[in-house]
């Protein structure tokens, strides 16, 4: 007869053991996937297109992260930086990087549209009205682009059987340490987990900090207005893409994300946040994620066994994560996720409270405003008021 031990024991091995096998798995994905990011995509499609920059409020590196939009090695273009409020800290910014580059390719727009609950949905509905090209591409303005950036993300665009195309991207500028935390979050558990199953065919995806996509496209789709009520929009994107008939490519090229977090509490509030948005997106790989979280269970594995077995278990584990992390980092050029690997084991632990905490909330906060997130990832306002905000 197995006691409950036992049992714990045994229930406690199959997430080790996956885990370990998918850390392993990751670095040949990603060696596969990456293999063509340095290679030269043809550069003879370069059709005008409109970049729409969603802007509120002031974030870290700001004004660098807007201006390298503005520095293209693109023959035409149009750049709009948006916001909702006049008063919007941001503007000045805009306005100084307008006077440097010109009206001619850096337009501004205030609006203060609210078609929806989607705050960037409802900015990028005032923009959008000012486009004035069929190709657009949406870059959030935390992004640190290269100068060959629009010129990779449109290529895919010339085969007419493409709907949609997005970046891979990375966080860098991680100062504290849970900024660290946030940085290890994406770059060395989430893009992975996205080349994984781009790779293996397991799902699909749709990155939001970096979209290209006509608006002929958008129209068929059902416009940016009918996402306005979408809390995960990017993915809603994809999803109507590839259910057209379309396809939805993701490109082996990686951009930079500045993280921005002001203190510990907007660091857990956005990894809670985050978890939730993707169990919605896709809720059964998510479910599916505990079967890979080998270091929080290697350690309920050692408590259990109280024993030298238990803690050899506990190191072997937390050694592959870290040579197989190190490795995926080492291959998106993400020398900060390398430095900060020594956080990664008590990132993992919390990952799986996040995990946890993702199915126990179902609420978002924007601008004060509480809203209740339905089964179909759909935002409805709530009546009761909460001070306080989801980014």
């Amino acid at each position: 007869m197995f006691s409950i031990i036992n049992i714990l024991q045994f229930l406690c091995l199959i997430p080790i053991l996956g885990g370990t096998i998918f850390s392993i798995l990751t670095v040949l994905t990603i060696q596969y996937f990456l293999k063509n990011s340095k290679s030269d995509i043809i550069d003879s499609f370069t059709p005008p297109l409109t970049v729409l920059k969603p802007v509120r409020g002031l974030e870290k590196n700001l004004k660098h992260n807007l201006c390298t939009i503005a520095t293209q090695d693109y023959p035409n273009y149009q750049v709009i930086y948006s916001v909702q409020d006049p008063e919007d800290l941001a503007f000045p910014i805009l306005k100084e990087i307008q006077e440097k580059f010109g009206s001619s390719r850096i337009s501004i727009v205030v609006s203060t549209l609210e078609v929806g609950a989607n705050g960037k949905i409802n900015n990028l509905l005032g923009a959008i009205k000012e486009a004035r090209h069929d190709i657009i591409v949406i870059s959030d303005s935390d992004t640190n682009l290269r100068p060959d950036y629009l010129k990779k993300i449109v290529a895919p665009l010339d085969n007419p059987e493409v709907g949609c195309v997005c970046t891979l991207f990375k966080v860098t500028k991680g100062d504290s340490w849970f900024e660290k935390m946030e940085l290890l979050s994406i770059n060395a558990d989430f893009i992975p987990s996205v080349i994984f199953a781009e790779v293996t065919g397991a799902s699909n995806a749709c990155l939001g900090p970096s979209i290209a996509i006509k608006q002929s496209t958008l129209k068929e789709i059902g416009g940016l207005d009918s996402l306005a009520d979408y809390l995960v929009e990017d993915y809603e994107i994809g999803r109507r893409v590839w259910t057209s008939g379309k396809k939805m490519i993701l490109l082996p090229y990686i951009i930079d994300t500045v993280v921005s977090l002001k203190n510990v509490r907007d660091w857990w509030t956005h990894q809670v946040y985050w978890d939730q948005n993707t169990y919605l997106a896709k809720p059964i790989p998510f479910i599916a994620t505990i079967l890979i979280r080998s270091i929080p269970f290697a350690l309920l594995f050692a408590l259990i066994r109280g024993d030298i077995i238990g803690l050899y278990n506990l190191i072997g584990v937390i050694i592959i994560r870290l040579i197989t992390a190190g490795i995926t980092s080492w291959k998106m050029e993400d020398i900060e996720g390398i430095k900060s690997l020594y956080l990664l084991p008590f990132r993992d632990i919390l990952g799986l409270a996040f995990w946890i905490l993702s199915f126990s909330q179902r609420t978002v906060v924007w601008r004060g405003v509480k809203f209740k997130v339905t089964s179909h990832g759909k935002m409805v306002v709530c009546h009761d008021l909460k001070i306080g905000e989801n980014n």
